[in-house]
């Protein structure tokens, strides 16, 4: 049995959240010793854990009014972290997202304790400040591996990991998607759904003007953006100039997606960038046909163009409303795509992505060169 500890800022709403809580889960199940380390307190989280996972939460987020304060800041998250990591002396450290990879790889400094760091967005994208950038090529050459979630993104890390290896592990499904066949569709009228943070790098304000393009056409179909954060009032203003607030709702995160998803005709991912979207993934694991950009980086690598879904030229608000006219038209293609997206359960499984976390799991552990890894 392992002792595998996990740190991450948060284990609120969120992708890496999810990603986060449906690994810990399988290594306990697997029999595995697991703690999870938080930044913030436990008070926001929001995906429940295995009773037997160790949780252990530092209080430490907050924000920084000037240098002074956040050059002190992240030493007494550096020292707590460190003091963390010696108590409970686990096997190995699992770190996910970018400045939190740094603060444990300063922390794990000469512990002799193997650390593997997640990047789970496209770093080339989403920029983590000058000083956090230059840290993060000095301390990322100590990790004992570096996982990134698409073969996209190894070009960059590889200019930054010296001899740490770099490998792909892409998001896995988590089971709450795979319980239910889909049941797509309503009695009367239709749905199209996008879920995520309500933040510029989702593009919401995009799939309004699209969607706005096709509602006369279509008056049965409604949209349903689900999320939350600081673009919300921005995105109601734009509902109310396109004069759609009887046909598009914004609302808040839910702790069953699953039910949403099911419940809607047309999934749309309108994001700007992207590491690894897991609401496409869940979206197409329960029987949606899709339409997404074909953002940097993760949809073009989970929808086969016209098998699946489709992928549309990033930032191509007419090109989104032509592929959304097309299929809030056919009902027969959308079934079609649907049926064959819930094959991304085969290709991006539970046991198939624990597979290759568990191999670069035990290398790292035993102190070995870890062999190559692909993605499913």
């Amino acid at each position: 049995m392992r002792h595998i500890m996990l740190v991450i800022p948060s284990l609120g709403a969120g992708g890496a959240e999810r990603v986060a809580s449906t690994l810990v889960n399988a290594w306990a199940g697997q029999g595995e010793l697991v703690t999870v380390v938080t930044l913030d307190a436990a008070i926001p989280d929001f995906y429940a854990l295995d009773p037997g996972v160790k949780r252990v939460t530092l209080d430490l987020s907050c924000d920084s009014a000037n240098w002074r304060e956040f050059l002190f800041n992240n030493i007494k998250r550096v020292w707590r972290l460190r003091s963390v990591v010696r108590s409970y002396a686990p096997n190995v450290v699992v770190s996910f997202i970018d400045k939190t990879n740094v603060l444990v790889l300063l922390a794990t400094r000469a512990l002799s304790i193997p650390v593997i760091v997640e990047e789970h967005i496209d770093p080339r994208m989403h920029s983590v400040g000058k000083f956090a950038g230059w840290l993060r090529r000095l301390v990322y050459p100590r990790a004992r591996a570096i996982v990134v979630l698409t073969s996209s993104v190894v070009s960059w890390a590889h200019r930054i990991a010296g001899r740490t290896p770099v490998y792909v592990i892409p998001n896995p499904i988590a089971d709450q998607f795979l319980r239910i066949p889909g049941t797509n569709g309503k009695p009367s009228g239709h749905t199209v759904v996008a879920m995520g943070r309500m933040e510029p790098q989702k593009g919401f304000d995009m799939l309004l003007r699209a969607f706005a393009q096709c509602a006369p056409k279509y008056p049965d179909w409604c949209l349903k953006i689900v999320g939350e954060g600081s673009e919300r009032q921005r995105l109601n203003t734009i509902v109310a100039e396109l004069q759609l607030k009887d046909r598009i709702t914004l609302e808040r995160v839910v702790k069953e997606p699953e039910k949403v998803l099911r419940s809607s005709d047309l999934f749309v991912l309108s994001s700007r960038y992207e590491g690894f979207p897991m609401v496409l993934l869940e979206a197409m694991a329960c029987g949606l046909p899709v339409v997404s950009f074909d953002c940097p980086s993760g949809p073009g690598e989970m929808i086969r163009q016209g098998v699946d879904g489709f992928l549309v030229p990033p930032n191509d608000v007419d090109a989104l409303a032509a592929t959304l006219d097309r299929l809030m038209g056919a009902q027969d293609e959308r079934q079609r795509l649907g049926k064959r997206a819930a094959e991304v359960i085969d290709r991006f499984g539970l046991p198939s992505v624990m597979g290759l976390w568990n191999e670069v799991l035990t290398k790292a552990v035993q102190g070995n060169a870890v062999s190559s890894v692909k993605a499913p």
